[in-house]
């Protein structure tokens, strides 16, 4: 779920790996934003944890190669449309520009990525006990410790030095979201007794399904599909029991992602 600057809560669900993967990654980018400022002990723990996820990810798949895949894929398909009518070339161009640009960066990462975070000593250690419940205590972990009671500037400079490995990575992957996003306009739809059912043309994959809900809505909506339909429920929360889908019709926002 993403949370815009708008009256809307929107929920998005990915209809392939590749998106899943990217949205993934834009959600640890963003708590790595969130919480490097945090001078205290906790900042830099949170930090640190979303760090070695985005560390574990691209240690189950080629990120660099799928990135640079997607990015072209995405730069034919808006040069195809230079030439039809009403495009605002100008913006157009811009666009493939950033395009360009992100490819290039991502074309001068020597190996692969991460690779020295994955060989670095004392991230490895704390990565080894993340997987015990507690397990970066201090006992467990005196360095670790150690690291947390240094000055926040010289903990903040450190975090920013692993950091800038990625920063060419999170532009390529905000970059391609954004265009995503950005590839249709929502139309109203209705769902009656809260369920809402659509088939999808094999030929044109759909990327990313978007719901939007006004706010203050005592409903979420619960998305599930492939590349051939996708179903929507919108379900009743409770304090202790299973949400159960509700028995109203519902008016809601949709978005089928293709680009």
């Amino acid at each position: 779920m993403q949370k815009p600057a708008s009256d809307k809560i929107i929920y998005e669900h990915p209809l392939n790996e590749r998106t899943r993967t990217f949205l993934r990654l834009e959600h640890l980018f963003k708590q790595l934003g969130h919480h490097l400022p945090n001078e205290d002990e906790w900042g830099s723990r949170a930090t640190i944890d979303a760090l070695l996820d985005i560390v574990n990810i691209f240690g189950r798949a080629d990120i660099k190669a799928e990135l640079l895949k997607e990015l072209e894929r995405h730069r034919q398909k808006l040069a195809s449309m230079k030439q039809l009518k009403g495009v605002d070339t100008r913006r157009l161009d811009q666009i493939l520009a950033q395009l360009e640009e992100s490819s290039l960066q991502l074309h001068q990462i020597a190996g692969q990525v991460c690779q020295e975070l994955k060989e670095n000593e004392f991230l490895k250690s704390i990565m080894q006990r993340n997987t015990i419940p507690g397990g970066s205590c201090a006992f467990d972990l005196p360095l670790y410790h150690y690291w947390l009671q240094q000055p926040p500037a010289t903990r903040e400079a450190e975090l920013r030095q692993w950091m800038s490995t990625l920063s060419d990575i999170e532009t390529a992957v905000n970059l391609l979201l954004s265009l995503i996003r950005g590839s249709t306009h929502p139309t109203r739809e209705q769902a009656q007794a809260g369920f809402y059912q659509q088939a999808l043309d094999s030929q044109n994959p759909v990327q990313l399904i978007r719901v939007g809900l006004p706010r203050g809505t005592p409903l979420f909506a619960e998305i599930s599909g492939g590349k051939h339909r996708f179903s929507i429920r919108f379900m009743e929360p409770t304090e202790n029991e299973r949400p159960t889908q509700t028995d109203q019709d519902i008016s809601f926002f949709l978005n089928c992602c293709t680009l």
